[in-house]
């Protein structure tokens, strides 16, 4: 089982940039373990952004936010990262990483979740 804990959450203004982390803990290599973000706005289904496999270099995105969003990783670290540029308003909302052991990458089903960082975007 790994422990994920999302960090870098906040009040940001739009048209900003906003970096998230996710540290990783647990027996299993970092690297072993397909990542994701997912963020979930209020009042809206829990929605996926982004994916990375697990030596980071394959990256996918959702339509949503590609061209603004960057996922990376570094293993040597168990960390994982989100960047997000020119936000919007809607942008707000709880942003989680998730990790899975499954034999493919990419969206779909995560076992492992962080608690979530929350990230306001203010006008």
């Amino acid at each position: 089982q790994v422990q994920l804990k999302e960090s870098g959450g906040g009040l940001v203004q739009a048209g900003g940039s906003l970096s998230l982390s996710c540290a990783a803990s647990g027996r299993r290599p970092f690297s072993e373990y397909a990542m994701a973000w997912f963020r979930r706005a209020p009042g809206k289904e829990r929605e996926f952004l982004a994916a990375i496999s697990w030596s980071g270099g394959n990256t996918y995105y959702a339509d949503s936010v590609k061209g603004r969003l960057t996922v990376s990783r570094d293993n040597a670290q168990s960390m994982l990262y989100l960047q997000l540029n020119t936000l919007k308003l809607e942008d707000t909302a709880v942003y989680y990483c998730a990790a899975s052991l499954r034999s493919t990458w990419g969206p779909g089903e995560y076992e492992y979740w962080g608690q979530g960082t929350q990230v306001t975007v203010s006008s």
